[in-house]
């Protein structure tokens, strides 16, 4: 049983700063990755970032130079540090982690999702 806990979304003028964070937390073995991904009414979800168990980061060309992931391995915590953003990030971000629960056992999980609103 894994749980992903995301929190520090919120509401902010164009030009300002969230740092989301995500908490993982149960029968967690290792990390393979975790990631954030977006989810805008109407639309299907969509990458934001992905950082692996080796350190090694991807972002989707929208958020480059903006946003930055990063973990906290010791608390089994991945951040979002979102800068510049614009209202066209306004999005639900959700935490995403795939996980082995046992030396030869993985699967992804999700949290509920943090509402990020971002006005002009």
């Amino acid at each position: 049983q894994v749980h992903l806990v995301e929190s520090g979304g919120g509401w902010v003028q164009s030009g300002g700063s969230l740092g989301p964070s995500c908490a993982a937390s149960g029968s967690i073995s290792r990390f393979i990755s975790m990631g954030w991904y977006l989810q805008a009414p109407g639309k299907e979800r969509e990458l934001v970032a992905t950082i692996n168990s080796g350190g090694a980061t991807n972002y989707a060309d929208s958020v480059k130079g903006r946003f930055t992931i990063s973990r906290d391995n010791a608390q089994n915590t991945v951040y979002l540090q979102m800068n510049s953003l614009k209202p066209e990030d306004t999005a639900v971000y959700f935490c995403n982690s795939y996980i082995y629960t046992s030396p030869s056992s993985f699967d992804a999980y999700w949290g509920r999702g943090t509402q990020v609103t971002v006005s002009s």
